[in-house]
């Protein structure tokens, strides 16, 4: 039987959500299905909770604030001959509740009682934070 997880990672070289759309705009960061993906070294040891509904939460400048489910893992070997792992990920980025999170290396699992909520749908003339705000009111409880 297996248990839905997630993991957890710092999104390296992006500003905020805005800046990880873009770079998966970018061909560079799909593969030959068009899908986004994250390659890493390590293989998930959880693989089959992953793909039981698991998610990619996104850390911004120590804050969660974004995620996107994982479809599948594929097997990728790079040009050094070496065999990663693609997380590949669905092309809709869903942003979350700000949650702090401390930096870290890689990527780690996060239970489902753990992870922060998903943002409702912007409804027309709906403000929305800047993130800057957001995360701050994370930090201190309020958000």
């Amino acid at each position: 039987m297996t248990a839905k997880v997630h993991l957890i990672k710092l999104c390296v070289g992006a500003e905020d959500v805005d800046d990880l759309v873009q770079w998966q705009r970018n061909p560079q960061a799909k593969g030959q299905d068009g899908l986004p993906r994250h390659i890493t070294r390590m293989w998930p040891k959880r693989s089959e909770d992953l793909l039981s509904g698991g998610s990619l939460y996104w850390v911004f400048k120590g804050s969660v604030l974004a995620r996107q489910a994982i479809l599948r893992l594929d097997e990728v070997v790079g040009g050094d001959g070496i065999t990663r792992c693609a997380i590949v990920l669905d092309p809709q980025i869903i942003r979350t509740a700000a949650a702090p999170k401390r930096p870290f290396q890689g990527w780690r699992y996060l239970k489902p009682a753990d992870a922060p909520p998903d943002l409702p749908q912007a409804r027309k003339g709906d403000d929305t934070l800047p993130p800057e705000l957001d995360a701050a009111l994370a930090e201190l409880g309020l958000r």
